[in-house]
């Protein structure tokens, strides 16, 4: 990434470009990328290709004003961190689901993140409704969070599970990786019938006061512990909730495939 890149970037999430690559910095970063860029799969049921490289998911985030899934999300954002001088590491993960049971290899692509003053982190602004700070990544007890309380913890295999709240959400791998090696997992997420993100819409944002996500037609808000539901009666209103909600502006209405 060039200067004028690295600024748009910085300009879409509404960040300030970092006199240095701190730990500070890596924080203040993370927070806005949630605030900014929203988790969502919509590529996948529009029919859209999704290429795992980092000058295309730098310009879906940043030209295109979209968000996207793990991949693409962390993806962009470590192409972002790495060009403001981060040591910024590709991890595998394998995330639980709800009978704790384990996903596919390469299931869930995380950063780790060292800083220039001496920080090691755990970033993640593709998971979803996830911590809102980078972890602490050599911490083993809890580390409080907006978003819970979290842990991880070293399995004897020297992998890493991350858990919120008492419930393990993924296990990640320290191996180093590259982002070509995430390309089988996100063909199996956008296209196998067994993936839940053919089986369904997403688009969530973290919001200053809570979440604004929008499934379907069923757009929810929360904010200070309140949650307000409303179902979306037209096509008209799912795209203006789209652009009000997320800045993101369809030709028209995304409708769930499933699996090819």
């Amino acid at each position: 990434m060039d200067t004028e890149q690295i600024d748009a970037y910085l300009r879409r999430i509404g960040a300030e470009r970092p006199a240095a690559p701190t730990s500070r910095a890596l924080r203040d970063l993370h927070l806005a990328h949630l605030r900014s860029v929203p988790f969502e799969n919509l590529s996948i049921h529009l029919g859209q290709d999704i290429e795992l490289t980092d000058k295309a998911l730098v310009s879906k985030v940043v030209d295109a004003r979209r968000g996207g899934f793990c991949y693409e999300l962390n993806g962009a954002f470590a192409a972002l961190l790495k060009a403001l001088g981060f040591d910024v590491t590709l991890l595998q993960a394998r995330v639980y689901d709800d009978a704790g049971e384990l996903g596919i290899p390469f299931d869930h692509l995380a950063l780790r993140v060292r800083t220039e003053d001496g920080g090691d982190w755990l970033a993640d602004v593709g998971f979803g409704a996830h911590s809102e700070r980078p972890l602490a990544y050599a911490d083993r007890g809890e580390q409080a969070d907006p978003a819970g309380t979290f842990r991880i913890t070293e399995t004897p295999d020297g992998d890493l599970d991350v858990v919120r709240d008492g419930k393990r959400q993924y296990l990640a791998e320290p191996r180093p990786r590259a982002l070509a090696d995430f390309r089988a997992g996100a063909w199996y997420h956008r296209t196998s019938p067994d993936s839940h993100f053919t089986r369904s819409l997403v688009c969530s944002r973290l919001t200053e006061g809570g979440r604004v996500t929008l499934s379907g037609r069923t757009l929810t808000t929360t904010a200070g512990g309140e949650r307000d539901t409303i179902e979306l009666a037209t096509e008209a209103e799912v795209l203006a909730a789209y652009e009000q909600h997320f800045g993101i502006v369809l030709e028209r209405e995304p409708q769930v495939r499933g699996g090819e």
